[in-house]
């Protein structure tokens, strides 16, 4: 559904989680390293943002007063660590970014995550022309410095980039904000919760795959 009328973007930038990357292993990890029912462990993650609150907050509730970043170290000192493989990648994302990527569209991708998730991202060797994480800018979605150094990685002036993401509070809102556009996605557990949210209804689109955003980019240059 296209909502805003423009020049075609220059440039895309895209969260990760639940936008490019699923997060079944993610969770499935930090259930088993907390010696919980996967299911379990999911249903707290759910419950958690549900109420407002960040997703780490389910592992509180299993282990209170869990110093998330030792934990993470302690994972990867146990060889448990984060992990990536082209499997965790949904199916459409290598043809619509490099679909993007042949319309002359600068393409980055650039989410809430470690910096050892973006060495992980970077070794998949997907079709873009950069990847930065929230860790690697020591700061986070949805603070408005994020999307300032969103700004500067699109390579091109808000109003000629697009923010994509699954979440509407950390992804479209703030991006509107900061006077890019923004792309919602419907998919993953916070991209159908919040689908009909007042974040959700600032998207300048709302797509149920990457295949439909990238029609309707290829539509806008078409047309520009």
């Amino acid at each position: 559904m296209v909502r805003r009328a423009g020049p075609a973007p220059a440039a895309i930038v895209f969260d990760v989680g639940s936008t490019l990357v699923r997060e079944d292993r993610y969770w499935a990890a930090w259930a088993d390293w907390l010696g919980v029912p996967r299911h379990t462990l999911s249903a707290l993650v759910g419950a958690v943002v549900a109420r407002g609150q960040e997703d780490v907050e389910a592992i509180r509730l299993v282990r209170p007063g869990a110093d998330i970043r030792a934990e993470r170290r302690a994972r990867e000192a146990a060889g448990r660590g984060e992990r990536l493989e082209e499997a965790d990648l949904y199916p459409d994302v290598r043809p619509a970014l490099g679909a993007l990527r042949a319309l002359g569209v600068r393409v980055v991708v650039a989410g809430n995550q470690t910096e050892r998730m973006g060495e992980l991202l970077r070794a998949l060797e997907l079709p873009v022309d950069g990847v930065a994480t929230s860790a690697q800018w020591g700061v986070a979605k949805p603070d408005p410095r994020f999307f300032g150094q969103v700004v500067e990685v699109a390579q091109a002036a808000p109003h000629e980039t697009v923010y994509v993401g699954d979440y509407p509070a950390l992804d479209i809102r703030p991006a509107k904000a900061a006077g890019l556009w923004a792309a919602h996605i419907r998919r993953g557990p916070w991209g159908h919760l919040w689908a009909r949210s007042a974040d959700a209804a600032l998207a300048d689109w709302c797509v149920d795959s990457l295949t439909e955003l990238a029609g309707v980019i290829e539509a806008a240059h078409s047309l520009g």
